[in-house]
Protein backbone atom coordinates (compact mmCIF):
# COMPACT_ATOMS: atom_id res chain seq x y z
CA UNK A 1 0.00 0.00 0.00
CA UNK A 2 1.52 3.37 -1.04
CA UNK A 3 1.85 6.37 1.24
CA UNK A 4 -1.31 8.12 0.03
CA UNK A 5 -3.33 4.97 0.59
CA UNK A 6 -1.97 4.75 4.14
CA UNK A 7 -3.00 8.34 4.86
CA UNK A 8 -6.47 7.50 3.60
CA UNK A 9 -6.57 4.33 5.69
CA UNK A 10 -5.76 6.33 8.80
CA UNK A 11 -8.53 8.87 8.20
CA UNK A 12 -11.06 6.15 7.32
CA UNK A 13 -10.59 4.18 10.56
CA UNK A 14 -13.92 4.10 12.44
CA UNK A 15 -13.73 5.65 15.89
CA UNK A 16 -10.43 7.41 15.20
CA UNK A 17 -11.06 11.14 15.11
CA UNK A 18 -8.79 13.97 14.14
CA UNK A 19 -7.36 14.30 17.66
CA UNK A 20 -6.42 10.61 17.75
CA UNK A 21 -4.90 10.83 14.28
CA UNK A 22 -2.71 13.75 15.34
CA UNK A 23 -1.66 11.94 18.52
CA UNK A 24 -0.55 8.89 16.53
CA UNK A 25 1.28 10.99 13.94
CA UNK A 26 3.08 12.86 16.71
CA UNK A 27 4.08 9.64 18.45
CA UNK A 28 5.05 7.52 15.45
CA UNK A 29 5.55 9.83 12.48
CA UNK A 30 4.01 9.09 9.07
CA UNK A 31 1.27 6.46 8.65
CA UNK A 32 3.76 3.84 7.41
CA UNK A 33 5.31 3.88 10.89
CA UNK A 34 1.89 3.68 12.56
CA UNK A 35 0.95 0.55 10.59
CA UNK A 36 4.35 -1.00 11.25
CA UNK A 37 3.79 -0.71 15.01
CA UNK A 38 2.18 -3.34 17.21
CA UNK A 39 -1.25 -3.02 18.79
CA UNK A 40 0.48 -2.82 22.17
CA UNK A 41 2.59 0.15 21.00
CA UNK A 42 -0.43 1.91 19.51
CA UNK A 43 -2.36 1.19 22.70
CA UNK A 44 -0.01 3.47 24.61
CA UNK A 45 -1.36 6.40 22.57
CA UNK A 46 -4.99 5.43 21.95
CA UNK A 47 -7.39 3.01 23.61
CA UNK A 48 -6.40 -0.66 23.24
CA UNK A 49 -9.61 -1.59 21.38
CA UNK A 50 -9.07 1.30 18.97
CA UNK A 51 -5.46 0.21 18.42
CA UNK A 52 -6.72 -3.20 17.31
CA UNK A 53 -9.25 -1.56 14.99
CA UNK A 54 -6.54 0.62 13.42
CA UNK A 55 -4.55 -2.45 12.40
CA UNK A 56 -7.45 -4.70 11.46
CA UNK A 57 -10.05 -2.47 9.78
CA UNK A 58 -10.44 -3.18 6.07
CA UNK A 59 -11.07 0.06 4.17
CA UNK A 60 -9.66 -1.07 0.83
CA UNK A 61 -12.82 -0.38 -1.16
CA UNK A 62 -13.13 3.20 0.13
CA UNK A 63 -9.39 3.76 -0.29
CA UNK A 64 -9.51 2.61 -3.91
CA UNK A 65 -12.51 4.87 -4.57
CA UNK A 66 -10.70 7.88 -3.07
CA UNK A 67 -7.52 7.16 -5.02
CA UNK A 68 -9.54 6.86 -8.23
CA UNK A 69 -11.27 10.17 -7.41
CA UNK A 70 -7.85 11.79 -6.88
CA UNK A 71 -6.71 10.64 -10.33
CA UNK A 72 -9.49 12.55 -12.08
CA UNK A 73 -8.48 15.82 -13.78
CA UNK A 74 -8.43 18.72 -11.33
CA UNK A 75 -8.72 16.52 -8.23
CA UNK A 76 -6.04 16.11 -5.55
CA UNK A 77 -5.60 14.40 -2.22
CA UNK A 78 -3.44 16.68 -0.04
CA UNK A 79 -1.93 14.95 3.00
CA UNK A 80 -0.57 16.60 6.13
CA UNK A 81 2.95 15.47 5.23
CA UNK A 82 2.87 16.82 1.66
CA UNK A 83 5.03 19.75 0.57
CA UNK A 84 1.93 21.37 -1.00
CA UNK A 85 -0.09 21.18 2.22
CA UNK A 86 -1.24 24.76 2.96
CA UNK A 87 1.23 26.41 5.32
CA UNK A 88 -1.55 28.51 6.89
CA UNK A 89 -3.24 25.36 8.23
CA UNK A 90 0.00 24.21 9.84
CA UNK A 91 -0.29 27.27 12.10
CA UNK A 92 -3.59 26.18 13.67
CA UNK A 93 -3.76 23.71 16.57
CA UNK A 94 -5.93 21.14 14.77
CA UNK A 95 -5.00 20.95 11.07
CA UNK A 96 -6.92 18.36 9.04
CA UNK A 97 -4.97 15.17 8.33
CA UNK A 98 -6.08 14.98 4.71
CA UNK A 99 -7.83 17.34 2.30
CA UNK A 100 -9.86 16.51 -0.78
CA UNK A 101 -9.34 19.33 -3.31
CA UNK A 102 -11.02 19.90 -6.66
CA UNK A 103 -9.94 22.76 -8.88
CA UNK A 104 -7.03 25.18 -8.66
CA UNK A 105 -5.00 23.77 -5.76
CA UNK A 106 -2.44 26.59 -6.14
CA UNK A 107 -4.98 28.85 -4.42
CA UNK A 108 -4.07 27.08 -1.16
CA UNK A 109 -0.73 28.91 -1.15
CA UNK A 110 -2.08 32.40 -1.79
CA UNK A 111 -3.05 35.06 0.77
CA UNK A 112 -6.74 34.74 1.57
CA UNK A 113 -9.60 36.40 3.40
CA UNK A 114 -12.70 34.56 4.62
CA UNK A 115 -16.06 36.23 3.98
CA UNK A 116 -19.00 34.81 5.92
CA UNK A 117 -22.44 35.76 7.14
CA UNK A 118 -26.11 34.98 7.37
CA UNK A 119 -27.81 32.35 5.21
CA UNK A 120 -31.01 34.41 5.27
CA UNK A 121 -29.24 37.61 4.32
CA UNK A 122 -30.89 40.87 3.37
CA UNK A 123 -30.65 42.14 -0.22
CA UNK A 124 -28.27 44.83 1.00
CA UNK A 125 -26.09 42.24 2.71
CA UNK A 126 -25.97 40.13 -0.46
CA UNK A 127 -24.94 43.14 -2.50
CA UNK A 128 -22.26 44.16 0.01
CA UNK A 129 -20.81 40.64 0.19
CA UNK A 130 -20.62 40.33 -3.59
CA UNK A 131 -19.16 43.81 -4.06
CA UNK A 132 -16.53 43.43 -1.31
CA UNK A 133 -15.55 39.94 -2.48
CA UNK A 134 -15.10 41.19 -6.04
CA UNK A 135 -12.82 44.01 -4.89
CA UNK A 136 -10.86 41.80 -2.48
CA UNK A 137 -10.29 39.17 -5.14
CA UNK A 138 -9.31 41.85 -7.67
CA UNK A 139 -6.75 43.05 -5.10
CA UNK A 140 -5.20 39.56 -5.08
CA UNK A 141 -6.82 38.00 -2.02
CA UNK A 142 -8.41 34.58 -2.42
CA UNK A 143 -11.92 34.75 -0.95
CA UNK A 144 -12.71 31.76 1.27
CA UNK A 145 -16.28 30.89 2.25
CA UNK A 146 -18.54 27.95 2.99
CA UNK A 147 -20.86 27.58 -0.04
CA UNK A 148 -23.94 28.25 2.11
CA UNK A 149 -26.89 30.25 0.84
CA UNK A 150 -26.90 33.98 1.46
CA UNK A 151 -23.62 35.76 2.20
CA UNK A 152 -21.36 32.78 1.39
CA UNK A 153 -22.83 32.35 -2.09
CA UNK A 154 -22.61 36.08 -2.77
CA UNK A 155 -18.96 36.13 -1.72
CA UNK A 156 -18.11 33.24 -4.05
CA UNK A 157 -19.97 34.84 -6.95
CA UNK A 158 -18.22 38.16 -6.44
CA UNK A 159 -14.74 36.62 -6.31
CA UNK A 160 -15.11 34.39 -9.36
CA UNK A 161 -13.49 35.87 -12.43
CA UNK A 162 -11.10 38.04 -10.41
CA UNK A 163 -7.37 37.56 -9.81
CA UNK A 164 -7.65 35.98 -6.37
CA UNK A 165 -10.74 33.85 -7.13
CA UNK A 166 -12.33 31.75 -4.39
CA UNK A 167 -12.18 28.61 -2.21
CA UNK A 168 -15.34 26.87 -0.97
CA UNK A 169 -14.79 24.81 2.19
CA UNK A 170 -17.49 22.16 2.45
CA UNK A 171 -19.04 20.49 5.49
CA UNK A 172 -19.84 17.32 3.51
CA UNK A 173 -17.86 14.95 1.34
CA UNK A 174 -16.54 16.80 -1.68
CA UNK A 175 -18.77 14.67 -3.90
CA UNK A 176 -21.93 15.91 -2.11
CA UNK A 177 -22.97 19.48 -2.89
CA UNK A 178 -24.89 21.12 -0.07
CA UNK A 179 -27.15 22.97 -0.40
CA UNK A 180 -28.34 21.42 -3.67
CA UNK A 181 -29.44 24.86 -4.86
CA UNK A 182 -25.74 25.76 -5.13
CA UNK A 183 -24.84 22.87 -7.43
CA UNK A 184 -24.22 25.12 -10.45
CA UNK A 185 -22.17 27.52 -8.32
CA UNK A 186 -20.11 24.63 -6.93
CA UNK A 187 -19.33 23.38 -10.45
CA UNK A 188 -18.24 26.86 -11.46
CA UNK A 189 -15.99 27.16 -8.40
CA UNK A 190 -14.41 23.76 -9.18
CA UNK A 191 -13.67 25.05 -12.70
CA UNK A 192 -12.43 28.55 -11.79
CA UNK A 193 -11.56 28.33 -8.10
CA UNK A 194 -11.22 25.49 -5.59
CA UNK A 195 -13.58 23.19 -3.68
CA UNK A 196 -12.13 21.76 -0.46
CA UNK A 197 -13.25 19.24 2.18
CA UNK A 198 -11.63 17.21 4.93
CA UNK A 199 -14.52 14.73 5.02
CA UNK A 200 -14.32 11.38 3.22
CA UNK A 201 -16.16 10.85 -0.03
CA UNK A 202 -19.83 10.16 0.50
CA UNK A 203 -20.07 12.01 3.83
CA UNK A 204 -23.66 13.27 4.02
CA UNK A 205 -24.99 16.39 5.73
CA UNK A 206 -24.34 16.28 9.48
CA UNK A 207 -24.96 19.43 11.52
CA UNK A 208 -21.87 18.87 13.69
CA UNK A 209 -19.57 18.93 10.67
CA UNK A 210 -20.27 22.54 9.73
CA UNK A 211 -18.87 24.16 12.90
CA UNK A 212 -15.93 21.74 12.62
CA UNK A 213 -15.10 22.81 9.05
CA UNK A 214 -15.15 26.47 10.12
CA UNK A 215 -11.66 26.12 11.63
CA UNK A 216 -10.36 25.35 8.12
CA UNK A 217 -12.24 28.29 6.66
CA UNK A 218 -10.68 30.72 9.14
CA UNK A 219 -7.36 28.88 9.25
CA UNK A 220 -6.72 29.31 5.54
CA UNK A 221 -7.27 33.06 5.76
CA UNK A 222 -5.38 36.04 7.14
CA UNK A 223 -8.65 37.33 8.51
CA UNK A 224 -12.42 36.87 8.55
CA UNK A 225 -14.98 39.45 7.39
CA UNK A 226 -18.48 38.98 8.81
CA UNK A 227 -20.94 40.81 6.57
CA UNK A 228 -24.25 40.07 8.32
CA UNK A 229 -24.87 37.85 11.33
CA UNK A 230 -27.62 37.39 13.89
CA UNK A 231 -26.58 36.71 17.47
CA UNK A 232 -27.00 32.94 16.99
CA UNK A 233 -25.25 32.84 13.60
CA UNK A 234 -22.64 30.19 12.88
CA UNK A 235 -20.55 33.00 11.42
CA UNK A 236 -19.74 34.06 14.98
CA UNK A 237 -18.17 30.62 15.51
CA UNK A 238 -15.90 31.29 12.54
CA UNK A 239 -15.03 34.72 13.94
CA UNK A 240 -14.22 33.21 17.36
CA UNK A 241 -12.01 30.55 15.78
CA UNK A 242 -10.25 33.23 13.75
CA UNK A 243 -9.44 35.14 16.92
CA UNK A 244 -8.16 31.99 18.62
CA UNK A 245 -5.98 31.25 15.59
CA UNK A 246 -4.44 34.73 15.65
CA UNK A 247 -6.31 35.93 12.57
CA UNK A 248 -7.85 39.38 12.11
CA UNK A 249 -11.59 39.76 12.61
CA UNK A 250 -13.55 42.33 10.59
CA UNK A 251 -17.23 43.13 10.83
CA UNK A 252 -19.56 45.23 8.74
CA UNK A 253 -22.00 47.38 10.73
CA UNK A 254 -25.66 47.69 9.83
CA UNK A 255 -28.94 49.05 11.07
CA UNK A 256 -29.42 49.06 14.83
CA UNK A 257 -32.95 47.77 14.13
CA UNK A 258 -31.89 44.76 12.06
CA UNK A 259 -31.43 41.35 13.74
CA UNK A 260 -28.98 40.55 10.93
CA UNK A 261 -26.61 43.22 12.24
CA UNK A 262 -26.62 42.37 15.93
CA UNK A 263 -23.92 39.70 15.63
CA UNK A 264 -21.64 42.10 13.75
CA UNK A 265 -22.24 44.82 16.32
CA UNK A 266 -21.33 42.41 19.10
CA UNK A 267 -18.07 41.55 17.31
CA UNK A 268 -17.25 45.24 16.95
CA UNK A 269 -17.89 45.78 20.67
CA UNK A 270 -15.51 42.89 21.35
CA UNK A 271 -12.74 44.45 19.29
CA UNK A 272 -13.37 43.44 15.67
CA UNK A 273 -12.35 46.08 13.15
CA UNK A 274 -15.33 48.01 11.80
CA UNK A 275 -15.33 47.85 8.00
CA UNK A 276 -16.94 50.43 5.73
CA UNK A 277 -14.67 50.08 2.70
CA UNK A 278 -12.40 47.44 1.16
CA UNK A 279 -9.33 49.51 1.99
CA UNK A 280 -10.16 49.18 5.70
CA UNK A 281 -9.27 45.49 5.28
CA UNK A 282 -6.32 45.92 2.92
CA UNK A 283 -4.69 48.52 5.19
CA UNK A 284 -5.07 46.30 8.25
CA UNK A 285 -3.45 43.41 6.34
CA UNK A 286 -0.72 45.77 5.06
CA UNK A 287 -1.65 45.20 1.44
CA UNK A 288 -1.70 47.74 -1.38
CA UNK A 289 -4.92 49.80 -1.33
CA UNK A 290 -7.51 49.15 -3.98
CA UNK A 291 -8.02 51.74 -6.68
CA UNK A 292 -10.69 54.23 -5.74
CA UNK A 293 -13.93 53.32 -7.53
CA UNK A 294 -15.50 55.87 -9.82
CA UNK A 295 -18.58 57.12 -7.95
CA UNK A 296 -21.76 56.33 -9.84
CA UNK A 297 -24.01 59.08 -10.99
CA UNK A 298 -26.67 59.71 -8.38
CA UNK A 299 -29.87 59.45 -10.37
CA UNK A 300 -31.78 59.58 -7.11
CA UNK A 301 -30.05 62.65 -5.65
CA UNK A 302 -33.29 64.58 -5.36
CA UNK A 303 -35.70 61.68 -4.90
CA UNK A 304 -37.81 62.48 -1.81
CA UNK A 305 -39.01 58.87 -1.52
CA UNK A 306 -35.47 57.48 -1.25
CA UNK A 307 -34.63 60.24 1.20
CA UNK A 308 -37.67 59.29 3.28
CA UNK A 309 -36.77 55.60 3.15
CA UNK A 310 -33.19 56.07 4.34
CA UNK A 311 -31.09 52.94 4.69
CA UNK A 312 -32.99 51.14 7.46
CA UNK A 313 -35.79 48.67 6.62
CA UNK A 314 -39.15 50.41 6.72
CA UNK A 315 -42.76 49.24 6.36
CA UNK A 316 -45.06 50.74 3.73
CA UNK A 317 -47.34 52.54 6.20
CA UNK A 318 -44.46 54.32 7.90
CA UNK A 319 -42.90 55.19 4.57
CA UNK A 320 -46.20 56.57 3.24
CA UNK A 321 -46.46 58.82 6.28
CA UNK A 322 -42.85 60.01 5.93
CA UNK A 323 -43.16 60.72 2.20
CA UNK A 324 -46.72 62.05 2.29
CA UNK A 325 -47.81 59.75 -0.53
CA UNK A 326 -51.12 57.89 -0.93
CA UNK A 327 -50.79 54.06 -0.88
CA UNK A 328 -51.41 53.62 -4.62
CA UNK A 329 -48.77 56.15 -5.62
CA UNK A 330 -46.31 54.76 -3.07
CA UNK A 331 -46.74 51.19 -4.40
CA UNK A 332 -46.14 52.33 -7.97
CA UNK A 333 -42.99 54.28 -7.03
CA UNK A 334 -41.62 51.41 -4.94
CA UNK A 335 -42.13 49.02 -7.84
CA UNK A 336 -40.21 51.37 -10.14
CA UNK A 337 -37.34 51.61 -7.66
CA UNK A 338 -37.33 47.84 -7.10
CA UNK A 339 -37.13 47.16 -10.85
CA UNK A 340 -34.27 49.66 -11.06
CA UNK A 341 -32.37 47.83 -8.32
CA UNK A 342 -32.53 50.77 -5.91
CA UNK A 343 -34.91 49.20 -3.38
CA UNK A 344 -35.59 45.64 -2.23
CA UNK A 345 -38.75 44.24 -0.68
CA UNK A 346 -38.28 42.32 2.56
CA UNK A 347 -40.48 39.84 4.44
CA UNK A 348 -43.25 41.42 6.48
CA UNK A 349 -44.09 44.12 3.94
CA UNK A 350 -40.91 46.10 4.58
CA UNK A 351 -38.57 47.80 2.10
CA UNK A 352 -34.86 48.55 2.16
CA UNK A 353 -32.81 50.96 0.14
CA UNK A 354 -29.85 49.26 -1.55
CA UNK A 355 -27.84 52.30 -2.62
Amino acid sequence: MDDRALWLRLTLTPGLGAEGQRALLKAFGPPANIYAASAAALGRVVARALAVTILSHDARERIEAALAWGEQPGNRLVCLGDAEYPAALLEIPDPPTLLYASGRSELLTRPALAVVGSRSATPGGIENAERFARALSAAGLTVVSGLALGIDSAAHRGALGQAGSTIAVMGTGIDRVYPAANRALAHRIAAEGLILSEFPLGTAVRPANFPRRNRILSGLARGVLVVEAALESGSLITARLAGEQGREVFAMPGSIHSPHSKGCHRLIKQGAKLVEAVNDILEELRLAPAAAPVPPEREDAGDPLLAALGFDPCDADTLAARAGLPPEQLSARLLELELAGRVASLPGGRYQRLR
